[in-house]
């Protein structure tokens, strides 16, 4: 680490001007870290805005080749850090070091994936329509259209995911990848692990030759408002709670001018477990269904949060599996108290709440959380009950029997947007599935068959996303390439000439594009 430590990431320097008055903290002891962080002020913020503001114009106008090189050698900084990167991450989040090396292998693999597709260059979905001088009654004159990037982006770091959902993570690279300057927030519960991935992306963007603001940090509590209402800001990241999520979407959308706010925010994630599987494989399928929930001591977003069936022997006989399972679960350490205390008040709540039946799970206790299975009345569920829709952050799952498959069809009607849907059963129940599919499409961004929705794939076929609360705009995904359209915006050149238009849109086609000409798809040139 260097001299400045602590301080802000500010148009390639390093800058302090509040009080050196943050720390992180031991996840597994709770105690302060040695070294502090410093409060980011107002006009910090201001400057950190400015900053990617300045480098928007010449970072966008690079080619997507240089850019490209960026992002590559942002992934190469990162899989350099070394054992000592990894002890704080470690530190700072409880999470073990095989999982943070994973983890980090997924930040730089889908950096690199990004640079992939600005080699390819599909993303800057390139059409032309030709002039037409001879049509009547009109002609048409040539219209062509290539997107580009929207401009400064905010970014704010998810607490559990320290690499992968934060400060290179996948709004970093998408954004950086379309050619948007970032402002990023660090998440305050583990600012060491920010800083270390900040040193290696500014240390990246001065090798490749990227202009000074095209990465900023900031540290603090209180600055995401201002960050956000900051004019030179065009579009927001965001993966954390309901509440935050919803907060920052009402302060975009109240600025005088409005700008999107692409947020991952809450999901419960319904698992389906059908008649043809319970009758086959019920005790393997709530082996496996447990252990995707306390996957991580549950802090997934695509944490299965709730198990739908219907009425039969077979079920009950697959809750009981369920509950032995669940009992026989050892505490884990969560990311922070914090963490661990909405936890608690999550579990807690549901206890108290008529119609809940508490079927396992110890007593929430010291600083390391329990699993916990519920059983829920239906009609908590077909009554729109807000409790039992509401994500519980941690290892804790509620089990819902319902009478026949149109009680289940109402269920899922009732259900608001997930992340994911999940259908658990044999041929023959997958054979009559299409009602359930036909609802669990308009719910749901990933629809899963036979697997659990813990682990999320980095691909251009990859969905992570879905209609609200699960996100502030279904039409994206915050994971895969297609997450650099969050970023990115269409204009449109009539009449241009050829010197003037992006590479992507000359006669020559210089890229090498396939590209819609005249409503074709082609790589010719235009002669």
């Amino acid at each position: 680490m260097t001299s400045c430590a602590g301080q802000q990431f500010i148009g390639g320097r390093r800058c302090a001007t509040g009080t050196a008055s943050l720390h992180s903290v031991d996840a597994h002891t709770g105690q302060a870290l040695p070294g502090a962080f410093y409060q980011a002020t107002e006009q910090e913020v201001d400057a950190a805005a400015l900053a990617a503001a300045a480098a928007y114009p010449t970072y966008r106008a690079l080619s997507a080749v240089r850019r490209a090189e960026f992002l590559d050698a942002i992934a190469e900084a990162l899989d350099a850090l070394g054992d000592d990167f990894i002890a704080t991450v470690c530190r700072e989040t409880a999470l073990p070091a095989a999982r943070i090396v994973g983890e980090r292998a997924r930040t730089s693999g889908q950096l690199r994936l990004f640079a992939s597709v600005l080699r390819r260059g599909d993303f800057a979905g390139a059409r032309i329509d030709r002039a037409q001088p001879q049509r009547t009654p009109l002609p048409r004159l040539d219209i062509r259209q290539c997107r580009m990037g929207l401009g400064p982006v905010a970014v704010f770091g998810a607490s559990n995911f320290p690499l992968a959902f934060s400060t290179a993570g996948g709004d970093t690279a998408a954004a950086l990848a379309a050619g948007c300057p970032v402002v990023f927030k660090a998440h305050s519960g583990h600012m060491g692990t920010a800083q270390w991935v900040a040193e290696a992306i500014v240390a990246a963007a001065e090798r490749c030759g990227m202009p000074a603001g095209v990465f900023n940090m900031i540290f603090g509590g209180g600055v995401g408002e201002a960050l956000v209402k900051h004019p030179a800001i065009q579009a927001v990241g965001f993966t954390g709670s309901l509440k935050g999520g919803r907060a920052l979407c009402d302060m975009a959308a109240a600025r005088p001018q409005p700008i999107p706010v692409f947020a991952e925010m809450s999901s419960i994630n319904p698992v389906l477990v059908m008649p043809g599987a319970l009758a086959v494989r019920a005790e393997a399928v709530a082996r496996e269904l447990v252990a995707s929930v306390v996957l991580g001591c549950g802090q997934f977003c695509t944490n299965p949060g709730l198990v739908l069936g219907m009425r039969s022997p077979e079920f009950s006989a697959f809750v009981e599996h369920l509950r032995a399972q669940v009992a026989d679960q050892p505490a884990q350490t969560m990311l922070n108290q914090g963490t661990l205390a909405s936890y608690a008040h999550g579990v807690a709540a549901l206890k108290a709440l008529p119609g809940i039946r508490h079927l396992a799970g110890a007593e929430q206790q010291g600083n390391q959380a329990w699993p916990q299975l519920f059983s829920a009345d239906a009609r908590l569920l077909l009554d729109d009950e807000p409790l039992l829709q509401e994500e519980i952050f941690g290892p804790a799952t509620v089990v819902v029997e319902l009478a026949d498959q149109a009680q289940l069809l109402a269920a899922l009607q009732a259900l608001g947007g997930q992340l994911t849907a999940t259908l658990i059963g044999e041929e023959s129940d997958l054979a009559a599935a299409a009602p359930l599919v036909a609802v669990l499409e308009q719910k749901a961004g990933r629809l899963l068959v036979n697997g659990y929705p813990t682990g999320v794939e980095v691909c251009d076929a990859m969905v992570h996303g879905g209609p609200y609360p699960a996100t502030s705009d279904s039409r994206g995904t915050s994971v895969g390439t297609l997450s650099i359209d969050r970023f990115l915006r269409p204009v449109c050149y009539q009449n241009f000439p050829d010197a003037l238009l992006p590479e992507a849109l000359r006669d020559a086609n210089p890229l090498g594009l396939l590209r819609l000409v005249d409503g074709q798809p082609s790589r010719e040139p235009i002669r």
